[in-house]
């Protein structure tokens, strides 16, 4: 639904040309971003290189030690007779 609103608020704009619309919004992050802005600068960064994957620390609080448990089964099926 937001990505519609969004397509329809573009149409809105500039006549109805969503590439002129999007072009200057392009334009508005681009002076926002040599202003020094910085969430623009993030956010001109993640569209360009991508967002950077989010590391998560397992194990380096000794007082919260990682658990692992790894089991093997192996399962004999059943025939029809028992």
């Amino acid at each position: 639904m937001w990505s519609a609103a969004i397509n329809r608020a573009l149409e809105k704009r500039a006549g109805g040309d969503k590439i002129k619309a999007l072009d200057d919004l392009a334009e508005k992050l681009l002076a926002a971003c040599e202003s020094g802005d910085l969430p623009a600068l993030k956010e001109l960064g993640d569209r360009l290189e991508g967002k950077p994957g989010q590391s998560i620390d397992l194990g380096s609080d000794p007082d919260r030690p990682v658990l692992q448990k790894i089991v093997r089964e192996i399962v004999r099926t059943q025939n029809k007779d028992g």
